[in-house]
């Protein structure tokens, strides 16, 4: 099994596969599993994983318009059946169901936070190992899964909005014994996937966005908004190389200087200090091309 990975098996998987990113991931997957099984001693040749190259990152973020559209459309949605029996068989009608009121919610804290998708499912008012914790007396959210290694993804805890404080503390309030904030039919959600795809068609959003993309959203705000990007960085718990080079440019500051010394014109000060410079320059250069030609 493991003499048959080589780099062109890997090419093949990715192409039968057909979405590089997907296939990326995947064949990382693999190459974990195989550098565990030789750490474990199962085996002791050099398996080489091939991947291919890292894709562009995505930066797809909504307009606050747009934001507000989607938490609007979860909110007020009613579930839609058809009537089977009676006159009005075969009927639609809308029932007094909500079936995305959680997603406003799990919206409302990717969006104030920029906190990723398992890491909200898992909030909770309550500490406990597999969850990460809000404590709403002191409002912090600790994002990381209690009980969970550090990973490379950073997950470090951080101070809350006192807008989504309120929304937070009102919501315990609503239901004190509820051990999630985001909970469909009084169960933690494992994933939101499906109903955030539903939501975006009933907003009539475009395509290609996800829960990732209310991340990318909150750190195009973030930098929109001016804020110091090693503290952006912190709260969104990304490094500042990628804060900087996705989404940098939304910044109010980015390369401002440049455009202002491009296009500035030179008072007459700085004129005569140019053109002495030029002249000092050229009369020191004919000196010591004389003195040059003396010595030969």
């Amino acid at each position: 099994m493991l003499a048959e990975v080589d780099g062109e098996q890997c090419r093949r998987f990715v192409k039968k596969r057909d979405k590089k990113g997907g296939a990326r991931r995947d064949l990382e997957d693999l190459r974990a599993a195989i550098n565990h099984h030789a750490n474990e001693g199962y085996h002791r040749g050099l398996v080489k994983v091939t991947l291919p190259a890292k894709g562009e990152p995505r930066d797809k973020w909504l307009t606050r318009s747009a934001a507000a559209k989607l938490i609007w459309t979860c909110w007020r949605y009613r579930e839609i059946q058809t009537v089977h029996r009676g006159e009005r068989k075969g009927q639609k009608i809308a029932t007094d169901k909500r079936p995305l009121r959680h997603l406003a919610r799990f919206i409302l804290i990717g969006l104030y936070t920029g906190t990723r998708a398992g890491a909200i499912a898992a909030a909770s008012p309550v500490p406990a190992i597999g969850r990460s914790y809000i404590d709403l007396e002191q409002g912090i959210y600790y994002r990381r899964k209690q009980g969970d290694a550090r990973t490379n993804k950073r997950q470090p805890p951080v101070p809350l909005p006192p807008r989504l404080l309120t929304h937070l503390r009102r919501w315990h309030r609503i239901a004190p014994g509820a051990e999630h904030f985001v909970t469909y039919k009084g169960q933690a959600v494992a994933s939101v996937k499906t109903a955030f795809k539903t939501a975006v068609q009933l907003a009539g959003l475009e395509k290609g966005i996800s829960p990732h993309t209310l991340r990318h959203t909150a750190a195009t705000w973030l930098m929109q908004r001016g804020a110091d990007p090693w503290q952006a960085a912190g709260y969104l718990g990304m490094s500042l190389e990628v804060l900087l080079n996705t989404y940098g440019h939304h910044h109010p500051d980015y390369l401002s200087d440049a455009v202002e010394k491009i296009a500035k014109r030179e008072t007459k000060t700085e004129r005569k200090r140019t053109e002495s410079g030029i002249v000092s320059g050229a009369i020191t250069g004919a000196v010591g091309a004389r003195r040059s030609e003396r010595r030969r």
